[in-house]
């Protein structure tokens, strides 16, 4: 079961564009190969046409009349030939939400009804509002396992029908319930065939239980708790052969039987009890029932699903379809044992819930009251029948957090008269062109009110300026429409001017080239019609072969325009691509163009050495003496350095004076600074600041190199040594280890010799035997 909702989730990610977040970015190159109105708008929206007579010239194609809106307007097409149909949104019903149930008529969602007129690839949004009324009438229908090891639990529920009433009282007055109950089918391997068995199924003679049965409807949903009592208390235990039970077949008529059951268009609740698992599609095999699930209500005039040995046990995902479109949520009461197994079912029934049932069903009124709650204070948003070609997606904005671009809308946790706001974003495919108008259906799981949607493809132009056997094309050899010729039978060209058995003359398409029309485009009644992006008498200019900045040609038509291979940048762009903004808003701040700490380039800024951020604002330690002067005192002393072009410019009251170590006395104030320059350590002083003039000192970097290099020498002869001690008087430590390790060694082997001699108990070998066979030569 988690293998098929993982295939549905993955389903559902595949629908194209279910982001439903993302714009379409305007572009200059999606409107290419449309040699007619109507395929130009289909096949892109931001694609538009131009109607205007004569709009093409020098050897442009018709097709060129399909460009996008900023396009046509720099090529000089005005907005009164312009055809670019906008997708639009006109609500037709939208009735206010209701308060609460008292009213005549229950209003929960809103609108009711919204017409759409939407262009292929086109991303069209509209508002949906989702409030529960309180009050709002409920029936529950109690569909319970008949199966022997439930016998407890009977005589439980025969005494909880007020009790499950009142419950269901606290949250509306308009209560119905009703009951049903299962056991499984009645054939082999179900249920025992002997007579005496499917007379009475009990373990034990002595104990009576009714005959079993897969399906049956004992009380019509009813406000009368005392009919209620009587007919549940008239039920008796049964019994089957086999642990699963046949409760989806139950589950799938008390879904399709709304007549018998009585179900209103309401809040539908059927609570599901059983102490174990349930047969699915395909174990109808075992009893030689091969048929499937047809969906349909099969009970008699008492009530019983009397196909239950012809059709198969239904598959959860028929019974999820019936149970949606039926607009049934289950509460799966059952127990422990089997609460892992009834949550994986959960996940694949969409509004169902699963509650843990006591052995005897003692808690059963507590689980439907949390259970109901749990149900109510879940919103789903979800669509209904959606035309093949069209797709959604949802943005939730609910009470305590929001969802973007999903499959379908939720919130959780929402109170009674509390809105729920959802935006729908619909889109269509170019297929969807070859229909009218269609349909599908928006509503909240649970809930019986609908949001009809009527979605109108706008793929056709009315350019208001037809004409049958035009003047304009050669003098009525064709039909005018939206500023292009359509021509007679045996006529061709722009305005109809050729006939197809006259010769072609092709003296007009060459030029200075080897090939007609420069190679680009093909000669037609003595004129060249150029290739896409190509224009020209010849079609010598070629408008798409500049350079491209971030993918867009010239940097889009904003940055600028492709004028036979040179970029045309708008007044404030520049370069090859019109990739470098000429604007410095986005480094001045309070009048200072990067904090004086550096140049605006293409609008961004480039920051001095040590400073950063968009600004050059921040330099850690830059405003200390040393990290201050440190640039002019290197470019003034030694010409290097990042200021070495422009030291003259910023460094002019800077007083620099190099001088020798031995000098280093010369002034009283200030620390020597240490900073590191362009190719050597900078070692200076500043003197004394007297307003803008500083004096500043430099030891010269020669002499620093070589009093560097002799203190690197005597740290490295230092090390040295210190080294070579090191070794000396390990050696002399070892060295003594060992002999007092040789002189107890030599000491041990004297003890052991005084030992053998001296010691008491010591006594040689007294037999000696020789091996007869022994030879020692």
């Amino acid at each position: 079961m988690k293998f098929v909702a993982l295939i549905w989730g993955l389903g559902l990610l595949q629908i194209p564009g279910s982001s439903g977040n993302k714009e379409i970015k305007p572009q200059t190159d999606v409107c290419t190969h449309t040699v007619s109105c109507t395929e130009c708008i289909s096949s892109h929206p931001n694609c538009a046409w131009c109607s205007a007579k004569n709009f093409t010239h020098g050897g442009e194609q018709e097709a060129s009349r399909c460009a996008t809106r900023l396009e046509l307007l720099r090529r000089g097409c005005d907005e009164e030939h312009l055809i670019n149909p906008q997708g639009s949104v006109n609500v037709q019903q939208d009735t206010p939400l209701s308060d609460n149930a008292e009213q005549e008529t229950v209003t929960q969602l809103a609108p009711q009804r919204v017409l759409v007129r939407l262009r292929p690839g086109e991303r069209t949004k509209f508002q949906v509002r989702f409030k529960r009324a309180e009050g709002y009438p409920i029936d529950l229908y109690y569909l319970m396992d008949l199966s022997y090891s439930m016998k407890d639990d009977l005589e439980n529920v025969k005494k909880l029908g007020s009790d499950i009433h009142a419950a269901l009282h606290g949250v509306t007055k308009s209560v119905r319930i009703g009951f049903g109950s299962f056991v499984d089918k009645t054939v082999l391997p179900y249920v025992s065939t002997v007579s005496s068995k499917l007379q009475n199924p009990c373990p034990s003679r002595t104990e009576r239980c009714q005959p079993p049965f897969s399906y049956r409807h004992v009380l019509s949903l009813t406000s009368n708790l005392t009919l209620f009592q009587l007919r549940v208390s008239a039920e008796n235990i049964s019994g089957n052969l086999d642990a699963p039970e046949g409760g989806l077949d139950a589950m799938l008529q008390a879904a399709v039987c709304t007549n018998h059951i009585g179900w209103r268009n309401v809040t539908r609740l059927l609570v599901f009890a059983s102490d174990d698992v349930f047969h699915t599609a395909g174990d109808g095999k075992l009893g030689g029932i091969y048929l499937p699930s047809d969906g349909r209500c099969h009970l008699n005039e008492n009530g019983e699903y009397d196909r239950s040995h012809i059709y198969d046990y239904p598959s959860v995902g028929h019974l999820a379809q019936v149970l949606s479109a039926a607009n049934i949520q289950p509460i799966f009461a059952v127990t422990s044992s089997f609460i892992s197994t009834y949550q994986e079912l959960s996940e694949l029934i969409p509004k169902s819930v699963v509650g843990e049932l006591k052995e005897d069903s003692s808690n059963v009124v507590n689980l439907i009251s949390e259970a109901y709650n749990n149900l109510s204070s879940t919103v789903n948003l979800e669509h209904l029948h959606l035309p093949r070609g069209f797709h959604i997606s949802y943005d939730s904005h609910c009470p305590n957090s929001s969802t973007y671009g999903q499959p379908r809308g939720q919130c959780s946790g929402v109170r009674i008269n509390q809105l729920v706001d959802f935006q729908v974003t619909l889109w269509m495919d170019k297929t969807m062109c070859k229909h009218e108008l269609q349909s599908f259906r928006l509503r909240v799981l649970g809930f019986s009110e609908e949001l009809r949607v009527d979605v109108e493809p706008l793929c056709d132009c009315d350019c208001g300026d037809e004409e049958a056997f035009s003047d304009y094309c050669s003098k009525g050899l064709g039909n005018y429409s939206c500023g292009v010729c359509s021509c007679s039978e045996g006529h061709r060209g722009k305005n109809c001017e050729c006939r197809p058995d006259e010769d072609d003359t092709e003296a007009g398409c060459w030029g200075e080239g080897s090939l007609p029309c420069s190679g680009r485009g093909r000669c037609e009644c003595g004129h060249c019609l150029c290739n896409i992006h190509v224009r020209g008498k010849l079609c010598d200019c070629d408008d798409a072969s500049c350079e491209r900045h971030e993918g867009h040609l010239c940097g889009g038509i904003s940055r600028g325009v492709c004028n036979c291979g040179t970029c045309e940048c708008s007044s404030n762009y520049t370069g090859s691509a019109c990739s470098c903004s000429g604007d410095t808003s986005a480094c001045t701040a309070n009048g200072e163009v990067c904090s004086g700490h550096g140049r605006c380039v293409c609008n961004k800024c480039d920051c001095d050495t040590g400073y950063f951020n968009r600004l050059c604002s921040e330099c850690p330690g830059c405003q200390t003496p040393c990290k201050k002067h440190r640039n002019c005192t290197e470019c003034k002393a030694f010409g290097t350095g990042p200021l070495s072009d422009k030291c003259s410019l910023f460094c002019e009251h800077t007083n620099v004076t190099v001088i020798q170590a031995s000098e280093s006395g010369v002034g009283e104030s200030g620390e020597w600074c240490q900073e590191k320059g362009t190719d050597s350590l900078l070692t200076f002083r500043v003197l004394k600041e007297e307003g803008t003039l500083v004096y500043i000192v430099v030891m010269d970097k020669q002499e620093i190199a070589d009093q560097t290099q002799n203190l690197i020498l005597g740290l490295v002869l230092g090390i040295v040594f210190i080294g070579l001690l090191f070794i000396v008087a390990y050696r002399i430590a070892v060295e003594t280890f060992d002999r007092k390790e040789y002189k107890r060694f030599q000491q041990e082997r004297m003890n052991e010799e005084w030992n053998k001699t001296n010691n008491p108990l010591y006594q040689s070998a007294t037999t000696t035997v020789l091996n007869p066979n022994f030879n020692q030569d």
